[in-house]
């Protein structure tokens, strides 16, 4: 590119900010000269009027860059953002009939899309341009090129940038830039992490946490690995520590499998797995615990995003109850139900649609529940099942930038993902794929199992002794594999066809051919016919032979006897609702008990169940 007298100068040099301390940087580092390589460019190309094509892996900061930059370097600009990868080809212009004020006759015009025109000076950000399609490629190309979009000049329309961000990556596009006649119309620079003021600006969002051992952690790994875990990646992990959640919540889930920190050898084969080495790496500099379980998980995690505004992933089995227990607490916290959205049946026009307006412009309608009043959190069901490419692909504008075709989507706190993993119990689920730059838009990514889910608590409440009798085999009477065909959703089954005096057998998931869950189900059969079998309740009915097998039992062996176990697993499996019922009972049971297994029922429990324990203690008889 030649720079002549003619080139059009359409924007100043902003001046130098002053510096933001913070724990990590109480004064600006050293060589730093006010703005990373990546913020240079963009003022030089908005200076000489050039096009700017910035390619860059994932998660390095390039969109982030803007909409700081632009804010605080240009204030009496805007700077509208285009997520290409979602728009279609009436989104950017279409030709529409309106009317003519001459003649008051319809005549065909061109219409631009509003944020084209938003009546001030303006960067225009294409986002993602090569995952757009053929015909957005032609659109996007003559705004590149030209700074125009059909018949409208953008820099009459007040644009004084034009920038494409991509990753070239093959994995994550759907198109290269081949052509020279449009190749040679930009500035092109291809950046790293290095080349943004990633460190700066993590350092601003924590002011108060001193990230300088976590920025060596990062450094030390080498550059593979410093790829996986890329700046983005990092802030979600920070903020799984800093919340107090297991920090591998803040990899992504690729297809169905957490990201691990593993570089090939030299023959191609996997090399050593450095991901638990490196978190706790990142949790010592932070001087925080890495958490290998917390306690009623989804619960927690949905408060956490509801507080500080994520966007969170959340993976497990159909039938386990996740949708159910996200809505309850969704409830709970802003007291209404959320914004649910079920993605089989979801198209793009279910979210927003261009329409022509009476000024002459296409304007985006979004839909009427994201612009009523008050907070709101959003549920995507079935995440990974979408009706069609179109629909997921917008959804990365909204649980990245939280908009909709540019726009913000007013009052909203959370949102939640929920979907299948890929494979259950050795069967294909017909789940779609996903690349890194999807996954990595949710700040905590979780991987749940059945009894991660709070539902028993819920089933006792609804139906009462039945669902106690139920869970009680499901508890002590199958097998862990039994335990994951026999889901949550099959347990309500059971307890209804029972009450309605039909198989049981009926309520299994049905495999075909004749064949359903290999589950016997003997055993519950059996204890919904009140044959004998033990729970809580029977405990209690018959406390002090209890009592006297306990301490025979301690007088045989330091460790008990076959009676201490099954009143062990009773208590071990009984609810909360359940043990607050009978805290007596389970009070003189504890004094019998070795301390060992006293001192287990504390260990991975909720807050709620911890203080039950302690209260219950605090009642066990003395001498």
């Amino acid at each position: 590119m030649t720079i002549t007298a003619d080139t059009p100068q359409t924007g100043s040099r902003p001046a130098r900010p002053r510096w933001k301390a913070t724990a990590t940087y109480p004064e600006a580092p050293r060589g730093w000269k006010g703005m990373s390589k990546l913020e240079e460019f963009v003022d030089a190309m908005i200076e000489l009027g050039q096009t700017g094509q910035i390619f860059g892996e994932h998660g390095i900061g390039k969109t982030a860059t803007f909409f700081t930059h632009i804010p605080e370097h240009y204030p009496d600009t805007e700077l509208v953002f285009v997520p290409a990868a979602n728009l279609t080809p009436d989104d950017l212009l279409i030709n529409a009939p309106v009317r003519d004020p001459r003649t008051d006759e319809l005549v065909l015009r061109q219409l631009i899309m509003r944020q084209l025109r938003p009546g001030t000076k303006f960067v225009l950000l294409i986002d993602d341009a090569l995952q757009a399609g053929e015909t957005i490629q032609s659109q996007l190309m003559q705004i590149a090129c030209n700074w125009t979009l059909g018949e409208y000049d953008l820099r009459e329309l007040g644009c004084i940038g034009v920038f494409l961000t991509d990753n070239e990556s093959l994995t994550e596009t759907s198109a290269r830039r081949s052509d020279l006649a449009i190749l040679d119309r930009m500035v092109t620079v291809k950046i790293t992490a290095t080349d943004t003021a990633w460190r700066i600006k993590l350092a601003e969002r924590f002011a108060r946490t001193d990230l300088t051992g976590v920025f060596k952690v990062w450094t030390a790994l080498s550059p593979t690995l410093r790829q996986l875990l890329s700046p983005r990646t990092l802030e979600h992990i920070l903020d799984c520590a800093l919340a107090g959640f297991p920090l591998e919540w803040g990899l992504p889930l690729l297809n169905g499998d957490r990201l691990r920190l593993i570089e090939p050898l030299k023959d191609g084969s996997p090399g050593p797995d450095r991901t638990d080495e490196t978190l706790d790496r990142i949790a010592a500099a932070l001087g925080v615990p890495n958490h290998a379980h917390t306690p009623d998980a989804v619960r927690r995690v949905v408060r956490e995003a509801v507080a500080r505004r994520w966007a969170v992933l959340i993976q497990g089995p159909p039938g386990c109850g996740k949708t159910e227990v996200v809505r309850e607490v969704v409830r709970e916290e802003l007291g209404h139900d959320p914004i649910y959205f079920s993605l089989p049946v979801t198209n793009v026009e279910d979210l927003c649609a261009p329409v022509p307006t009476i000024d002459g412009s296409l304007d985006n309608l979004l839909a009427q529940r994201f612009t009523a009043p008050g907070d709101k959190v959003i549920v995507w069901d079935e995440y990974n099942r979408p009706k069609d490419k179109s629909a997921f692909a917008k959804l990365m504008e909204i649980t990245q930038e939280w908009s909709i075709a540019g726009r913000r989507i007013p009052g909203l706190r959370a949102q939640i993902a929920l979907q299948n993993p890929p494979y259950h119990l050795g069967r294909k689920m017909l789940v779609a794929r996903n690349n890194i730059a999807q996954a990595s838009r949710f700040t905590a990514s979780l991987q749940v199992r059945p009894e991660d889910i709070p539902a028993n608590e819920w089933l006792i409440a609804t139906y009462g002794p039945v669902a106690e009798t139920v869970l009680e085999w499901w508890k002590s009477d199958i097998d862990d594999e039994g335990r994951e065909w026999i889901t949550k959703r099959t347990l309500e089954r059971l307890i209804k066809l029972h009450r309605r005096g039909m198989d049981l057998e009926m309520a299994k998931v049905y495999l075909g051919d004749g064949e359903y869950a290999p589950v016997p189900l003997n055993a519950l059969e059996a204890r919904l016919a009140d044959k004998p079998r033990t729970g809580l309740g029977d405990l209690a009915a018959d406390l002090e032979a209890w009592e006297a097998r306990l301490r025979a039992g301690n007088e045989v062996s330091g460790e008990g006897t076959n009676d201490t176990d099954v009143v062990h697993q009773v208590l071990a499996n009984a609810e909360l609702s359940q043990l607050r019922e009978h805290i007596d009972t389970v009070a003189r049971l504890l004094a019998c008990l070795p301390a060992k297994l006293k001192s287990s029922y504390l260990v991975g429990q909720s807050a709620e169940k911890q203080r039950f324990w302690i209260d219950a203690f605090a009642r066990m008889p003395r001498g």
